[in-house]
């Protein structure tokens, strides 16, 4: 994979540089400003970015507008956020054009290097690498209409591993049910959503998104 590397701090972007480099793939621009990094997004177009929320001049969301902005220009170009905070406007903005290739990770729930860059590889393959804190935060209470109310508790159980970005395997692995039991609880969930038989990975980011919609809105 080409991957582009936007993080102010010199030390945390130098050690994804050489974990990224160990894993066999190139780092074709590692910056550490906002103008910088959305340079190199057009400049190389690549497979994925690792982009801070928050780098300089002026520290607030330079990160972001970088990675918005090179979407808009490609859409569905691969980004993985990182962040101290959970910023549920900027994860918002960045799944609302559901075309996946999305992933919003804090970093100091990375714990090793394999979480890492499974993270990376999902959101490059064109899915989502939500932290479960980032999905927690964006949901808040449940909203008074829910469009997920036809869901069953299982099926909802499904959707929410899958706004982790996790794959079915996984998601069978962790709810101690079989693959195939799975695919047919997602199958229900996308045909319950009104999500038509278009490609998978395009229907998975759309159910995540009417997921989050669900949850973000206060009763």
């Amino acid at each position: 994979m080409r991957i582009v590397v936007a993080e102010d701090l010199f030390l945390l972007r130098e050690g994804m540089v050489r974990l990224v480099e160990a894993y066999g793939h190139q780092v074709v621009a590692a910056v550490d400003n906002g103008p910088a990094a959305l340079e190199a997004l057009l400049a190389h177009r690549p497979d994925v970015a690792v982009v801070d929320v928050r780098l300089p001049p002026a520290f607030s969301d330079e990160g972001l507008r970088a990675a918005l902005t090179a979407r808009q220009r490609f859409p569905g170009l691969p980004v993985l956020i990182l962040s101290q905070h959970v910023e549920q406007l900027y994860a918002r903005e960045l799944l609302a054009d559901g075309h996946g290739g999305v992933g919003y990770q804090l970093k100091d729930r990375v714990l090793d290097a394999a979480q890492f860059m499974d993270a990376v590889q999902r959101v490059a393959d064109g899915g989502t690498a939500l932290d479960p804190t980032v999905v927690a935060k964006l949901l808040g209470r449940p909203a008074r209409a829910d469009p997920l109310a036809a869901l069953t508790d299982r099926e909802r159980a499904v959707l929410a591993l899958m706004a982790e970005g996790l794959s079915n395997a996984a998601i069978a692995t962790r709810l101690f049910l079989s693959e195939g039991s799975v695919s047919k609880y997602t199958t229900a969930l996308f045909a319950k959503l009104g999500l038509a038989d278009d490609q998978d990975t395009n229907r998975r980011v759309r159910a995540v998104l009417a997921y989050l919609d669900a949850g973000r809105q206060e009763g």
